[in-house]
């Protein structure tokens, strides 16, 4: 996964333990795509300040996902999300009853595991 995508993800998942001034900074960052330039000039701050205050806001979001997984989580129930719909699609055009059964018992196996 792109770097930058990973922590606009991390920060919906994480954000609210970050501060109000690091939860700002780092959205101007990376989900308004601001450089470091724009933003030290928007804040009054240098921009060695807003360097490395991204640097410890990417450190923390990483060591809470490390901690805490849910980003992991919700893209493993999305996938398994994403492959009952594919399966119960796949249902609805087979024939056979004992196919039917088989893809029956593998989406219910799927659910049990996974979500």
């Amino acid at each position: 996964m792109e770097k930058r995508l990973e922590i606009s993800l991390l920060l919906d998942f994480y954000g609210p333990l970050l501060t109000e001034k690091q939860r700002d900074i780092m959205d101007l960052y990376f989900n308004n795509d601001l450089s470091l330039s724009e933003i030290a000039e928007n804040t009054n701050a240098s921009r060695q300040a807003i360097h490395d205050l991204i640097k410890r806001c990417d450190n923390l979001l990483m060591e809470y996902e490390e901690k805490l997984h849910l980003m992991e989580r919700a893209i493993t129930i999305e996938n398994s999300k994403n492959r009952i719909i594919n399966r119960l699609k796949n249902l609805e055009e087979t024939l056979s009853k004992e196919e039917n059964k088989e893809i029956i018992n593998d989406v219910i196996k799927d659910i049990a595991e996974n979500i």
